[in-house]
């Protein structure tokens, strides 16, 4: 009778570490899959409407440029309004982001603690910003697959971020994110994303993204265009020199 209670917990025990490995290494595919499509293009270049939306619906409408290199360079500069334009952040692989000031007409390191803080007023941080694989920045958790998509929780690695979590649904067919959700420290939800994607030749392409910020009622709505992949953008496009023409 001992002998087959203790087969029966041997029995279930390697049954329930099946079912989490097996778990682990579906929300792992998921993920870079997920990473495959957003930064599939060898190189991306394109233009941003940003357009910033206040608790009462006032709305402020800014514009910049996008270029971006495989998976871990990216530029972001306003051109409009004349107080934003040439205000730009650059993201380079290793954890390394620079913030371009025209008025001080030199750039400075940001550093990984301010990370957090909002970038040029919009509702995404530095962090959200940063050009890197999500499958790199979180360890991932299949939390369960309803309709179209599968719900990844994302614990970030060594607790770098002041996101204690990331939600994120991902297309079951294309495997684009549909929406993200991000939790603090204190767990609570703080901000939402939702992403359009339309496909751009053999590209799917983040059409919008628009995060709201839940404690403030304020979000902000980045819309691409002319959109261009491949065009053959060097490393020397992603330099602090760069950074300040």
């Amino acid at each position: 009778m001992k002998s087959r209670i203790q087969t029966a917990v041997m029995t279930a025990i390697i049954v329930a570490g099946s079912v989490f490995s097996a778990n682990a290494q579906d929300a792992s595919t998921i993920l870079k899959k997920m990473d495959n499509v957003m930064y599939s293009p060898k190189d991306m270049t394109g233009k941003n409407k940003i357009i910033l939306i206040d608790k009462n619906g006032k709305e402020e409408i800014r514009e910049a440029t996008v270029q971006q290199k495989g998976n871990d360079k990216r530029m972001f500069r306003f051109t409009a309004p004349a107080s934003q334009s040439g205000i730009a952040v650059l993201s380079l692989p290793n954890d390394v982001m620079y913030l371009y000031l025209p008025a001080f007409g030199k750039e400075r390191r940001i550093a990984t603690s301010a990370k957090n803080q909002n970038f040029a007023g919009t509702d995404f941080s530095y962090d959200d910003m940063e050009s890197v694989l999500f499958s790199v920045k979180y360890t991932p958790k299949l939390v369960k697959t309803e309709g179209n998509v599968y719900v990844l929780e994302l614990t970030p690695v060594g607790g770098k971020s002041d996101y204690s979590k990331v939600i994120v649904h991902v297309n079951k067919t294309d495997y684009y994110p549909e929406l993200m959700e991000y939790y603090d420290k204190g767990n609570t939800k703080v901000k939402v994303a939702k992403y359009t994607f339309k496909k751009i030749g053999d590209y799917w392409n983040a059409s919008e993204i628009e995060m709201t910020d839940l404690k403030k009622n304020h979000k902000t709505k980045m819309q691409m265009s002319d959109v261009k992949y491949d065009t053959g953008l060097t490393d020397d496009d992603f330099t602090v020199r760069k950074l300040k023409q």
